[in-house]
C-alpha cells in the first residue's frame, strides 16, 4: 500500500506538470478508476530499477528496455493526465 501511495504521489507530480489544466483531484480520480496502469507504472519503474542496478547488458538489450521503459511510463502517465483533462469538461 506504501508503494502504491508513493508511485501516486510520484506520478501525480509528474502528471500535474504535464497537464497544468488538470486538478489533482481529477488526476487522483482518474489513477483510482485506473489501478492498472497505476500498477504498471509501479512495475514498470521496478524493472528500470532492476535493471540499471544489474551487472548484465542482457545481450546489449539493457540500455534498449530502459529507454523503452521510461517512454512507456510517460506515456502511461499522459493517459491519466489526458483522461484528467477530459472528465474537466
Amino acid at each position: 500500500m506504501k508503494k502504491l501511495a508513493l508511485a501516486l504521489s510520484t506520478g501525480l507530480m509528474v502528471i500535474s506538470l504535464s497537464a497544468p489544466a488538470a486538478n489533482a483531484q481529477t488526476v487522483r480520480s482518474e489513477a483510482a478508476a485506473h489501478p492498472r496502469i497505476v500498477r504498471a507504472i509501479e512495475n514498470l519503474e521496478d524493472a528500470i530499477g532492476y535493471l540499471e542496478a544489474a551487472p548484465n547488458n542482457f545481450g546489449g538489450h539493457k540500455a534498449a528496455a530502459i529507454q523503452a521503459s521510461r517512454a512507456a511510463i510517460a506515456e502511461l502517465r499522459a493517459s491519466l493526465a489526458f483522461r484528467a483533462q477530459q472528465d474537466r469538461y
